[in-house]
């Protein structure tokens, strides 16, 4: 039995939990139907455990906080009111509670903040040390309201701004994100670390221009930090009820992945409050479940993947308990499951993440995808020209209550007329089950056919087998290989071939086979950059039949995602010729055949080689149920395969503009910050909007550093971030076939990334986040012609310079002192 025990301690887990039975004991005395209540916590772990997600997670005991700990960020004075505050008789408990906003005591509140706190600390420090990947402390009472000397909004102790400083104080560390979106504002939190560089919060929260809760001027876009402080904090304020997936996800993607990206954390900390979340009558927010799952998923590539969930707000405990689950779920690796196509988030939101972008962008140098207003141009949206606050709200920042009713609401008392509707609303979406996980994480197609295709009239091509068996190699030692599925590639039939070819094409090719050397070599001059052997024919075949095969275990739900190493590459090869080292359109095929075998709608296809795919283009450009997204060199037409298809304009044929998308690089050599820049503002806004059931990746790794074919600096990471933040599409249905990348040592740590990825390992942190210019002015081409097409490209707004936001903000003081002077004269008249 001890050996099972210290077997059972020697267990690796990549995801730990923190917490404890006892935090729900506490409950509101004299207020039944407080929105904070046991069930929170009761039903979360319900949640959780009918997942089978617990048993998976190490479980991080228990304990109190010390008082060392909470004098961390809290009075010694605050600290012994709560402590007296378990000793109260009933009535001294109400009138204490009636000194807070929205708060109220018990005899267990002090002990089970104590856990709480006790929780966060230890789980942080099991991430910080390396113990774990990443966790989720499930926790309750929550704390991000609380202040250094004052109980607020249910919170008591401030378990993440404790936690992060303690990571600071014990570690070192020198840069820590914490994000916030929880539905209300983290005041605690951006209180402890305003004028601090080393600690980046970013809280999206529910404002309505200041008439919502805790009704603080400072929690406006506006109040970006002091002293060195200036710019690591940021306030996304939502002015608008109702916002759903479309208007987060739109704040995840202009926002906040660039500027963390940027910042670069060593640590990443999350008030997860899902009171955001569908049904919550705090909220009045329409955020799926679901989605939470995938805002982990877009983050959990910085910091190395260490990433620490805590629990905040939520008070529909049917979303909240699903989306603590899920988003457990995508901490222990499993994918994500798929959203619906995002729609048009609300012209509130698009207001607020411009408002954000004009006062921050002089602080972060990844926002300057918008231009700048020229002082003889009036904005057509007026709303960045506009400076807070509003005249007519009132503010708790200079004129806090002495006391609070007891009685207080938790809701607008309108959401009730809506309640029954939510109701059945969240009801019907607990009824869509969760697909399944596959039981094999990925799947790798190989076939030693592709190694025939070479070389045999010494022309220095550098498409040569080496490439296939130098990766292959590199996955064995570093002990990828084994951890995938290998599956037998297969040969493509003539009928899988017309697919993207025609059948004389397909005969023509095949006659190669038969062909002398001589008769070869002067047969391949007729083409551009491709060579002939006796073998060719069938290596091609192979290659396309392993990678057909790679689709048939992922959508037949064997494996999540997929890898074909194949040879020759393919999106070159058009319908009736070859080139570019190409032979058969692999990725083209794969996609009719997955529409045509597993019956699949939409497809997504990603190319990334450094070359433009242009039988890709070709292939699809009148067709709607396939997105083709290329990344490549362009040089205004000057690179390969030369002429103006890769062109941005070329957006698609008549009745399919739109779908087809190039970003087209111009002038000098490109980095990992501007793929990851076209990623945020260009490739993740369409690929959500589309909604794809597959993601396939023509995965092409001459842009990598070191490969003289393509003179790019690409490092092997970034491949690795670039199939991270596509995993989240597609309930994780991802394929990725080899295609370009000649410099073997580049290439094969490329795709070691990538398969690494796939199997839910860390990532190492990209450094020097700050796209170039000429890479934004590629972008911006591409968003200007597109976004007459997708809802989420609607972000390139001329905003005010410094000096005319000065300007702006000069105006306003103006007159708002005006505002207040008559009001004050309007009140003496009142008393005469």
């Amino acid at each position: 039995m001890e050996e099972e025990v210290d077997s059972d301690r020697q267990k690796s887990y990549r995801t730990a939990v923190s917490y404890d039975e006892h935090m729900s004991s506490h409950f509101h005395s004299w207020k039944e139907d407080f929105t904070e209540k046991p069930e929170r916590f009761t039903e979360t772990i319900k949640r959780c455990k009918k997942y089978g997600l617990l048993e998976r997670c190490k479980l991080v005991p228990s304990r109190l906080a010390t008082e060392e700990e909470m004098m961390v960020y809290h009075t010694k004075e605050l600290i012994n009111i709560l402590e007296k505050s378990q000793f109260l008789p009933l009535e001294e408990m109400r009138k204490l509670s009636r000194l807070y906003d929205y708060l109220y005591f018990h005899k267990d509140i002090y002990n089970n903040a104590r856990l709480a706190l006790g929780c966060t600390i230890d789980l942080v420090e099991q991430v910080v040390t390396g113990k774990v990947l990443n966790g989720f402390a499930i926790v309750r009472p929550p704390g991000h309201h609380a202040m250094s000397n004052e109980f607020n909004g249910y919170c008591y102790l401030n378990n993440v701004a404790t936690a992060a400083k303690l990571a600071i104080k014990n570690h070192g560390l020198k840069r820590i994100l914490i994000l916030d979106w929880d539905v209300h504002h983290g005041q605690g939190i951006q209180y402890c670390f305003y004028d601090n560089p080393n600690v980046l919060y970013i809280s999206m929260h529910k404002y309505l221009d200041g008439k919502e809760w805790p009704y603080l001027r400072e929690s406006d876009y506006d109040h970006t930090g002091e002293g060195d402080g200036v710019g690591f904090n940021v306030n996304i304020p939502l002015n608008v009820i109702g916002c759903g997936d479309c208007d987060y996800m739109a704040v995840f993607h202009q926002i906040i992945l660039p500027i963390a990206y940027e910042f670069d954390p060593e640590l990443v900390i999350v008030s997860a409050g899902f009171d955001a979340a569908l049904g919550c009558p705090e909220g009045e927010m329409e955020v799926t479940p679901v989605c939470f799952a995938h805002f982990v998923n877009l983050i959990s590539s910085l910091a190395g993947g260490k990433l620490c969930l805590v629990l905040e707000g939520g008070y529909c405990i049917d979303t909240l308990a699903e989306g603590v689950a899920l988003s457990l779920r995508t901490l222990l690796g499993d994918p994500c499951p798929m959203l619906e196509p995002l729609g048009t988030p609300h012209p509130r939101t698009r207001e607020s993440i411009l408002n954000v972008i004009k006062t921050l962008r002089p602080h972060w140098k990844c926002l300057q995808f918008q231009g700048h207003l020229s002082d003889s141009v009036v904005s057509e949206f007026k709303g960045v020209l506009d400076w807070p606050p509003q005249r007519d709200v009132k503010f708790y920042t200079n004129e806090r209550p002495r006391t609070f009713s007891l009685s207080q609401e938790c809701y607008n008392p309108e959401y009730l007329d809506a309640e029954e509707e939510l109701k059945l609303r969240v009801a019907e979406l607990m009824k869509k089950p969760l697909q399944p996980c596959a039981p094999n994480k990925v799947c790798l197609g190989y076939s030693e056919q592709s190694l025939l295709h070479k070389d045999i009239s010494s022309g220095g091509f550098e498409e040569c087998p080496e490439r296939l068996q130098h990766l292959c190699k590199t996955l064995k030692n570093k002990g990828l290989w084994d951890r995938c599925l290998i599956i037998p590639g297969r040969k493509a039939t003539d009928d899988e071939l017309s697919l993207a070819h025609s059948p004389d094409f397909i005969r023509q090719l095949k006659k190669t086979e038969t062909m002398e050397d001589d008769a070869l070599i002067i047969y391949q001059s007729s083409f551009k950059s491709v060579y002939f052997c006796q073998d060719s024919f069938t290596a091609a075949s192979w290659s396309v039949g392993t990678l057909l095969s790679v689709v048939d275990d992922v959508l037949t739900g064997q494996s999540q995602s997929g890898v074909a190493l194949i040879r020759p590459p393919g999106h070159h090869a058009e319908a009736n010729t070859t080139m570019g080292f190409c032979m058969f359109n692999n990725v083209g095929i794969a996609a009719k055949y997955a529409q045509q075998k597993h019956n699949v709608n939409r497809i997504v296809i990603i190319d990334w080689d450094i070359h433009h795919g242009n039988a890709l283009q070709t292939l699809f450009y009148d067709d709607t149920s396939v997105l083709y997204i290329s990344l490549h060199r362009f040089d205004k037409g000057s690179f390969y395969p030369y002429g103006e298809e890769g062109y941005h304009k070329c957006v698609g044929g008549k009745s399919a503009q739109g779908y087809n998308v190039n970003i087209a690089w111009n002038d000098e050599s490109k980095g990992d910050s501007d793929y990851v820049a076209a990623f945020q503002n260009v490739i993740l806004p369409l690929c959500y909007e589309f909604s794809p059931d597959l993601v396939l990746v023509a995965a092409g790794f001459d842009g990598a550093k070191g490969d003289n074919l393509g003179n790019y600096r690409l490092s092997p990471e970034l491949f690795g971030h670039m199939t991270s933040m596509l995993k989240g599409l597609a309930h994780g249905k991802l394929i990725l076939a080899l295609e370009g990348g000649y410099n073997l040592e580049m290439t094969s740590e490329s795709m070691a990334y990538c398969i690494s990825t796939l199997l839910s390992d860390p990532l190492p942190s990209l450094s020097s986040m700050i796209p170039s210019q000429s890479a934004v002015t590629s972008i911006c081409d591409t968003i200007d012609i597109q976004s007459e097409f997708w809802k989420s490209l609607q972000y390139r707004v001329d905003l005010p310079t410094e000096k005319q936001l000065e300007i702006i903000k000069e105006q306003k003081e103006n007159s708002m002192r005006e505002f207040e002077e008559q009001e004050n004269e309007d009140k003496e008249e009142d008393k005469d």
